[in-house]
Parts: C-alpha cells; sequence; structure tokens
C-alpha cells in the first residue's frame, strides 16, 4: 500500500512543477507558418552572402549539436512541422545572435566566446528559438501594414548588418520593415525568456545559465552597450523572474558541460581574431549609403520639378519623424530612407542613384567619436562614387537637438554626367550609433536648395 502513496506522491508533485510554470501564449498574427519559412529562407540565403559565416565543421556541428537537443524539446502544442531549424557560427567578435522566422539561426563567435558554460550558450539560443516558435518575427510586422513576402528578405539583411536600425519596427511604410522581425517589445522578450527557460530545462540545461549569460552580455558589451541588448531590450528584473521561473521547473537528464565545449572554445582561440562586424560587412555595402533603394526603374532623367513650398511630414518607423516638400516620393530602403522628386531616381551602372533630394539612415560605429564615425562614413561615400571630393571642413551644427557635423561634397553624377554637390549631415544616436543625411542637387541648382535642405534637417525629429 505504501509504494501506490509514493506513487501518487510523486504524480502531484509532478503536476504542481507543471502547472506552477508560466503559461506562454503566442500572439495574433496575419501571417501563415509557410510565410515564416519562405521569408526566413529568402533572408538567410542573403545573410550567407554577405556575413562572414565561419567555415568550421567541429564550430558548427557543436552548435548544431545543441540546437538538435532544443528544438526536441520545444512543447508539442508549440511545435511547427513546416519549420525547418539550422545553427550556423558567424566570424564576428560582437557578443549577438539571431533567428529568423521559419528557423535558421545564426550565433556569434564572440558570443560562444564569452560564454563560462555550454548551458550559456544554449540559454541564448533558446531565447532565439522561442522568438521564432512564438512566430514574434510576423507577429510584430502584423502590426504593421502587410507586405509581401519578396520584400522584406534583403531589409531584414539590412537590420542585421546596419546595427542601429534595429531599432526601428517600421509602420505605415516599408522603411525598416525588415528590423519588425529582429527587434522585438518587451512583452515579446518575457515570453522568449520564459518559454526558453522551459524549453532549456526540458533539454537538460539550467535555465539559470540564461540569465547569467544575460549578465555577461551587460557586463562585456563596452561603450554604446552590447548589441545583442540594443535588439533585445530587457523587460525589467530579467535574472530575477529567469531564475523564478528556473525555481518552477525540473531540469530533466542535466547535461552540464559537454566535452565539446572546452573543445569549440580553444579551437577558436587558436584562429585570428574575429573581426567587427562593420569591419567585416564594410566591402559588402552593409554600411554604405548607395542612394535609393527602392524599385529603381531607368536611368534618372534629372529634369525635376521645383521643390513644393508644402511640406509633408513623414514617420519612419520608431526613429525618426521628417518633413520634405509635399511633390517628393519617399523611396524606403534596406537601413535608409530617400525622399526624391519625379525623375530624380532610378538606377545608373547597375547601382541605384538619385540626382536631387535627400536620403536618412543609420548606421553601426564600433564606439568612434562623431568625427570619426563620419569619417568612415565619407569613406564608404567615396569606395561607390570614385570622382567624389571634399570641398569644406565640418561645420558644427544642431539635428534634432544634438551635436552634429556637416560638410560639403563634390562628385560627378554617374547618371547625367553632370556635377553635383552633396550635403553630408551626421550625428550620433543615444546607442553610439551613427545616424545621418545625405542632401544632393546639381552644382548649378544647390544654392537654391540648400535652403530646402537645411529646412529638411531642422525638421528632423529622433524618437529615441
Amino acid at each position: 500500500m505504501k509504494t501506490p502513496l509514493r506513487i501518487t506522491a510523486a504524480l502531484v508533485l509532478a503536476s504542481a512543477l507543471v502547472s506552477a510554470q508560466t503559461k506562454v501564449v503566442r500572439p495574433k498574427n496575419s501571417y501563415t507558418p509557410a510565410q515564416d519559412v519562405e521569408l526566413g529562407r529568402q533572408a538567410a540565403a542573403e545573410a550567407r552572402q554577405q556575413l562572414p559565416i565561419l567555415r568550421d565543421d567541429g564550430v558548427t556541428s557543436y552548435l548544431e549539436d545543441i540546437g538538435r537537443r532544443l528544438v526536441s524539446a520545444i512543447p508539442s502544442d508549440m511545435r511547427h512541422s513546416e519549420f525547418h531549424y539550422t545553427f550556423e557560427p558567424v566570424n564576428v567578435r560582437e557578443i549577438n545572435a539571431f533567428a529568423l522566422p521559419g528557423g535558421p539561426m545564426f550565433v556569434n563567435r564572440g558570443m560562444i566566446e564569452a560564454a563560462h558554460t555550454e548551458g550559456e550558450i544554449a540559454g541564448v539560443m533558446a531565447h532565439e528559438l522561442s522568438h521564432v516558435v512564438l512566430r514574434h518575427g510576423t507577429a510584430q510586422a502584423s502590426k504593421a501594414q502587410k507586405y509581401q513576402i519578396g520584400q522584406v528578405a534583403g531589409q531584414i539583411l539590412g537590420a542585421i548588418i546596419g546595427g542601429g536600425w534595429g531599432q526601428v519596427i517600421a509602420q505605415g511604410s516599408q522603411f525598416g520593415l525588415g528590423t519588425a522581425f529582429l527587434r522585438f517589445s518587451r512583452e515579446y522578450e518575457r515570453q522568449a525568456d520564459i518559454l526558453g527557460s522551459q524549453i532549456m530545462a526540458r533539454a537538460g540545461y539550467d535555465p539559470r545559465d540564461m540569465a547569467s549569460m544575460f549578465k555577461t552580455i551587460e557586463k562585456q558589451g563596452g561603450p554604446g552597450g552590447p548589441q545583442w541588448l540594443s535588439d533585445h531590450p530587457n523587460p525589467g528584473d530579467r535574472a530575477a523572474y529567469i531564475t523564478k521561473e528556473a525555481q518552477a521547473l525540473r531540469v530533466e537528464n542535466p547535461v552540464g558541460d559537454s566535452r565539446g565545449f572546452s573543445q569549440v572554445q580553444a579551437r577558436l582561440k587558436q584562429m585570428p581574431a574575429a573581426p567587427t562586424t562593420e569591419q567585416a560587412t564594410k566591402n559588402t555595402g552593409g554600411n554604405r549609403p548607395t542612394g535609393t533603394s527602392g524599385s529603381g526603374g531607368g536611368m534618372p532623367t534629372g529634369r525635376v520639378a521645383a521643390p513644393s513650398s508644402n511640406f509633408k511630414t513623414y514617420t519612419e518607423g520608431n526613429m525618426f519623424k521628417v518633413s520634405v516638400p509635399s511633390n517628393w516620393r519617399e523611396i524606403p530602403g534596406q537601413s535608409a530612407v530617400t525622399f526624391a522628386p519625379e525623375g530624380a531616381y532610378g538606377q545608373a551602372n547597375g547601382q541605384n542613384v538619385f540626382t536631387h533630394g535627400v536620403e536618412i539612415g543609420g548606421a553601426r560605429n564600433e564606439t568612434h567619436d562623431l568625427q570619426t564615425a563620419t569619417n568612415e562614413l565619407l569613406d564608404s561615400l567615396a569606395q561607390a562614387n570614385p570622382g567624389l571630393s571634399r570641398s569644406s571642413g565640418y561645420d558644427q551644427v544642431r539635428i534634432a537637438g544634438r551635436p552634429g557635423l556637416r560638410t560639403v561634397l563634390t562628385n560627378s553624377q554617374s547618371a547625367t554626367g553632370q556635377p553635383e554637390s552633396i550635403a553630408v549631415f551626421t550625428t550620433q544616436l543615444r546607442d553610439g550609433n551613427r545616424f545621418y543625411a545625405v542632401a544632393v542637387a546639381p552644382q548649378s541648382d544647390f544654392g537654391a536648395y540648400r535652403s530646402v535642405f537645411d529646412k529638411v534637417i531642422k525638421s528632423i525629429q529622433l524618437m529615441e
């Protein structure tokens, strides 16, 4: 009679543990799981082309082993049979990781090197995996307007590389749309923490390692803040509620640190130091303003109407507002938006270009001061425009109430062959990343356009 009593007690205890877990409910979503898969597939293909994937079988196999263990621990009511989970290392030093809709996950080498235990790596991967399982990316995008899948894959990559634009969530325009699939609300962050903790316990990892890794990320983020936390805002008391959740969970078949953990870390130490994301993508266009990024069309004619005296205000995600002449069109891109009149934008020599108007965007800044960051921006412009030359030094200006720089460049317009003037404005966001505006007009018209450009710049409101 005693044995059944013990069994009953055990069952009651197990039931109590399950009921003590925090219930996580998927948010509403206007996309289908199949669209998640297609979106993630396209974005992952572009990421593999432009990010420095670490081609090392040992490191890749190690991440895949952890990934498979976590995937097998996804609760049955949360599984999507059509999702295909992949796990790839990226050879950059920042402590970061991201997962795309439908399953592709990329883990920075810097994340692996910073971990003190295998559980810390598993914690970040479980968190990212939970975003995919809960379909947070497309749920977030559902709050904005509906988009065609083919319009967003490249913009997601712009968000990944662009760094500072991970803060944008597009609402009402395509600008920054990709980041809607990568930057999540605090509510979604908390859900990913909780479900990730539950998946970790089912997979044999101590969920408290997730909280420990978040502390490591905060400590090693350096000036400007760690990139992972800029993309994953802290819901508040993160370590406390993860630890509380862990107390309600039972770690099944604990795994501890595998032999692979020490082997992989030793292997990475033998490799040359990883570059920063900025260094790794500098030659791929990831941080380079290239003019319009919309549907281009034919070569711009350069014959345009004069700027309207009436201005229209645009809100670009939750990043900034700006007012431009009402006869200028909004042309969204991967990490920037261009405002230009009809006839001023198109393609020349395989590049998107514009002859009149303003491009406003952002790019990651590796903790440099504003002038150094601006010099790097000008270097990037020069790479794309061999005829570019600088005709002035820096002027001190105010942009959205904060210190900024302005300089004027000259160039030979690739579409028209005519000389043009380019006013470049820069400032820094609160996280240290670079915010810029590039204003372009033919030299013969620049005097008339300069007051328009100044009015546009003065209208900018940063919404950090």
